[in-house]
């Protein structure tokens, strides 16, 4: 069998791989032991990214004509790629974690979104946070006012609520005032009317 049908499925692979990938990360894994490769792979399963050893020969044809085709000055010594279609840090912040126990794990250079990185810049891209967390800090911020805003009228219904019960006794007080006034006025009505009486008297002797 010839070597390029040889080749073929395995670029077609990585084709396929990187067809709809936010980021592809190159590295160089050389030094690795057995078991920090287990841990490795397991971390970026289960953050949903793909990492594979392959060629540089294949990686290079399967890269050509993409927006990854800028990684193959990079394309030089033991390589693996890591790729993510569902979370563009992903790949960075995995492996750059990673790298802190493991400092034979060497990041080499990615292409995030269609932008090449290089290694201090996949630096940066590491310390961005996922997309969930960055929406789970938005929804907090956007709740956090809510809930203020909640507090702050549940305690006016509170004070409403003492303050409309408060004025019920003085509305009672003013009911009972009420004849009191009335007696008044009745008691004050005949003193007015004396006098004119008497002034009446002396106009009939």
């Amino acid at each position: 069998m010839a070597k390029v049908e040889i080749k073929k499925p395995i670029v077609e692979e990585i084709s396929a791989a990187i067809k709809d990938a936010q980021s592809v990360v190159l590295v160089d894994y050389r030094g690795l032991t057995v078991e920090q490769d287990t841990k490795l792979r397991k971390e970026l399963r289960e953050a949903g990214v793909n990492y594979k050893v392959y060629k540089n020969t294949m990686m290079n044809f399967a890269f050509k004509g993409t927006d990854f085709e800028s990684l193959a000055p990079y394309l030089e010594g033991p390589s693996a790629v890591a790729i993510s279609t569902s979370d563009a840090t992903a790949p960075a912040r995995v492996l750059a974690k990673f790298a802190k126990s493991a400092e034979a794990l060497e990041i080499k250079a990615g292409v995030v979104e269609g932008t090449l990185y290089d290694a201090n810049g996949m630096k940066s891209i590491a310390s961005i946070p996922s997309r969930d967390e960055l929406l789970s800090k938005l929804l907090g911020s956007i709740q956090s006012p809510i809930a203020n805003f909640a507090r702050v009228m549940n305690q006016l219904a509170e004070k409403g609520g003492a303050g409309e019960a408060a004025p019920a006794p003085a509305a009672e007080e003013a009911k009972a005032e009420e004849p009191k006034a009335e007696e008044a006025a009745a008691e004050a009505a005949p003193a007015e009317e004396a006098p004119a009486a008497e002034s009446e008297a002396p106009a009939e002797a």
